[in-house]
């Protein structure tokens, strides 16, 4: 497909295919849109790079995307969101929806209890996620918990096993899980997990993540923007690092995480 000549589409870009559970919530919830996918798969991990690196990556994306008939860019990357966000804002006019972990929501689901953030190095150690917490007087109320190997786990597609189950149930002993209503789950790598977290967690402990909060504000955003109204759906272009993905076992593959997304969505 000629993406010029093709209606505008919104893009969804992520450091590798942690951003997939972001567009499939919007491919579930926000129809009448088409999509593209863009996972800087050449330099994935972000979550324990310099700043100065991951500025540089993003803003090679958003140069490639900004080519590719777009409309609207959601940062479907937590730590990108963090380092990058407002440094695009200020060089592309078009919409771009960033995310933040959900804090505000999941203090609210908590009950009074404490609340977790698990997130990569970067997000965790964050100026952002302190403004956030000091903006909901909340920095006695949250625990920050950097996984960055989760993120390793989610790229080779290592969803359930023993060994990531042994890796989280180490980082998490530290913790006093009955003392927490909820778990924010601040890295979109993070979502194909929900099932091993929550073998993990007492019952009462709410899972939370931004995805349904930045589909709403991207919704927000394009209104008015040429909707396609109600034509039949059409799959997302994906992009690996600015080279369209083609090959069918590749296709297959993302496929894949997107039906783990699936049995993920209600968890």
């Amino acid at each position: 497909m000629d993406l010029a000549n093709a209606a505008a589409r919104v893009a969804f870009f992520d450091s590798g295919l942690g951003g997939l559970s972001v567009l499939h919530y919007a491919c579930r919830n926000l129809r009448g849109e088409q999509f593209v996918f863009f996972a800087d798969e050449d330099n994935v991990p972000y979550g324990t790079k310099k700043r100065e690196d991951i500025l540089h990556f993003v803003d090679e994306a958003f140069a490639f995307l900004s080519e590719q008939n777009i409309k609207a860019v959601v940062v479907a990357c937590n730590t990108a969101t963090s380092v990058a966000v407002v440094a695009m804002r200020q060089k592309y006019s078009m919409p771009i929806i960033g995310m933040e972990p959900a804090v505000k929501p999941a203090l609210l689901a908590a009950n009074g209890k404490r609340v977790l953030v698990v997130a990569t190095p970067v997000t965790v150690n964050g100026e952002k996620l302190r403004r956030l917490l000091a903006n909901l007087d909340a920095e006695r109320r949250v625990d920050a918990l950097a996984l960055p190997t989760l993120v390793a786990f989610a790229e080779r597609a290592e969803f359930s096993s023993a060994v990531v189950e042994a890796y989280l149930r180490r980082e998490l002993l530290p913790y006093k899980l009955d003392d927490y209503g909820a778990l924010v789950l601040g890295c979109t790598h993070f979502n194909y997990f929900k099932d091993s977290f929550r073998r993990l967690l007492p019952p009462d402990v709410r899972i939370i993540d931004g995805n349904e909060g930045t589909i709403n504000e991207l919704e927000r955003r394009l209104t008015g923007i040429n909707k396609r109204g109600d034509l039949p759906p059409v799959p997302p272009v994906y992009f690996y690092s600015g080279r369209r993905v083609t090959a069918d076992d590749e296709l297959r593959r993302l496929e894949q995480y997107m039906k783990r997304l699936d049995d993920m969505y209600l968890l």
